[in-house]
Formats: C-alpha cells, structure tokens, sequence
C-alpha cells in the first residue's frame, strides 16, 4: 500500500514533523526566552515568577507562539483579580505588570490597573501598620505618594502603546489631583487629555476651575471665553450654558467693569439684565452651581471601574482637591 493510500501513516509522519518543528522551534527560541522574561521582570522588582507559575501554567510561551496572547492576558488579569481581592499587594502588582506586557494593547489593563496601584493598595499598606488612627501622618503621605508614582508609572508605559489617547493624560491629571495633590500638574494634564483626539469636554471645564481655585482668574476667565467660542451649540456634553455661567461668576467675583465683560449671548435674559447668567432675574441673587457638579456626573458616564468592592468608594470623586481618597471613574 502506498503512503498516498495509506491515512493513518500520513497522519503519523504529519505529527511527527510538526512535533518536530516545535522542537526545533523551541531550541531556536530559547536563547530569546531568559532576556524576554527578564523584561518582564523588570516592570515589577517584586515579580517572582517562581511563585507565579502555578498562575500561568507552562504553556505561556507556547500559547504566546500560538497566538493567544490575548486569551491568556485575560487569564492573568482574571487571577490578579483573586490576589486583588485577597489584598495580596506583591501579586496584584506583578500581575497588573505581566498581563500588560503579554497583551499591551487593552486600556482596560492598564487604567484599571493604575487605579488599583494608586487608590487600593496604599489603603492595604497602610493597614498593614493597624488601624489608620494609629499610623503617622507622614507614613501615611510616603506610602500615598508611593503608589501614585507607581500608578503614574503605569500609565506612562502605556502611552508607547496608546500614543495621543486623552485617557492617559486624564489619568494622570486625577492622579496628581487626588492622590499627590499637585493641581498645578493636574490641571496641565486636565488640558492636555481635553486637547486630544476626542478628549471631553469636562476635562477643559476642570481645568478651568483648577486655574481658578490657584488664584489665577484672569487665565481661567480668557480660556472660558474662547472656550465658549470653540463648543458647538448642539452637544449637550459641551455643556455650554454652564461653561457662560462660569464666565459670568468670574466677572462678577472681580467686579470687571461692564464694557470689559463678555457680550451677551442667546439665551441670556434682556438688554437691563445683559451681563446676568440663565436663571438670575431683575434684583435676583444668582444661586452658584456646585463646584464641578457637571463634570462629576460625565466623569462617572465616562470612566467605569470594575473593582466595584474597594476599600473606598471609586464612585464619588471630588476633583476640587479635598482631602479624601474617594475616586471616581
């Protein structure tokens, strides 16, 4: 019988030489595999890949080969979620940093990750030392500025692969703002995620009323005017009346004089209340909105978190720089 006639010897020689091939394969990568893994290593100094191989099995590098970098970064995030939820702080970040660098092109892995470096762990280390009462208050401050660096960290690594993604400098401006309570840097990064492709129009209102808690009131009044210019009409996300509202409490609060302000718009009230914002009548007192109300709610329709069992609430954030750890994504 011939070898085209005969299937289960064709089967057999088929299998041999992709078994083979993968052999070879194997001993042509192997030269590659030490400095790949020592890659990996160095996004985490805590990674211990001793302890993690019963996470990632041994078919990581075939699976990789293979294709299913995706499934398995998956994978590797699912089980970071178990250590996360242990509160083992060392594996939650050595797998935060592996699942990125298996699979770099989800955001999802690197913003969430980010969070839970910045805004979790610091409470579980703090916690390690007893109740938060009992820790210094300059313990506390290290460990909260060492985590957000690392958190930041992450986010920067992920701009090689997301470049011009306003997500990341929007990270970071909630960062700088929440946890290291720079607002300067915040509202620059503020700036930058509302300059960029599809960057929100929250992020240009926040960094307006950071411009302004700073003292700075005239940059904050000139960048709501051209501001104002630049929105379209017809995107209620632009929130356009709010955006002359503020223009309006700014040339109120410094007493600029009437030929200075900004013109009256549509939609203002008549020739003797010109310079009035929506709402405030003849004599009235204009009732001032919440400090960033709006932005609160488009910063939680915008960003989600599915850590939704944290320690602290990642739902309220305060972006006005009070001094509390809630964040909201």
């Amino acid at each position: 019988m011939s070898l085209k006639d005969n299937f289960w010897l064709r089967r057999a020689i088929t299998f041999g030489v992709c078994a083979v091939s993968l052999f070879v394969l194997g001993l042509a990568l192997a030269p590659l595999e030490r400095p790949a893994w020592r890659e990996v290593r160095s996004f985490q100094p805590e990674l211990n890949l001793d302890k993690l191989e019963g996470a990632l099995g041994q078919g990581l590098v075939l699976g990789l080969l293979g294709g299913f970098r995706t499934i398995i970064a998956d994978m590797v995030f699912i089980r970071m979620n178990g250590y996360w939820e242990d509160k083992d702080r060392e594996k939650t970040e050595a797998l935060i940093n592996l699942a990125t660098a298996i699979d770099p092109r989800p955001m999802f892995f690197w913003l969430n990750g980010s969070r839970i470096m910045a805004y979790d762990i610091p409470i579980w280390r703090i916690r390690e030392h007893g109740d938060t009462s009992d820790v210094p208050e300059a313990i506390q401050k290290q460990i909260y500025k060492e985590q957000a660096e690392r958190g930041l960290a992450l986010v920067d690594a992920a701009a090689a692969y997301h470049g011009g993604d306003y997500r990341i400098p929007l990270e970071k401006a909630q960062i700088y703002n929440n946890k290291l309570k720079d607002p300067e840097t915040a509202a620059e990064y503020y700036l930058k995620a509302y300059e960029s492709e599809d960057g929100p129009y929250y992020a240009a209102r926040i960094y307006a009323e950071l411009l302004r808690q700073a003292g700075r009131e005239q940059e904050a009044y000139d960048f709501y005017r051209k501001h104002y210019a630049e929105v379209p009409d017809d995107d209620p996300r632009a929130m356009k009346d709010i955006v002359l509202e503020r223009i309006r409490e700014i040339e109120e609060d410094t007493n600029m004089p009437l030929p200075a302000r900004f013109p009256s718009q549509p939609g203002e009230l008549g020739s003797a209340n010109r310079y009035l914002p929506f709402g405030a009548g003849m004599g009235g007192d204009m009732q001032q909105p919440s400090l960033l109300s709006p932005e609160y709610q488009m910063m939680q329709e915008e960003m989600g978190h599915d850590h939704s069992g944290h320690d602290h609430d990642h739902h309220d954030h305060d972006h006005s720089g009070h001094d509390h750890s809630d964040h909201d994504h």
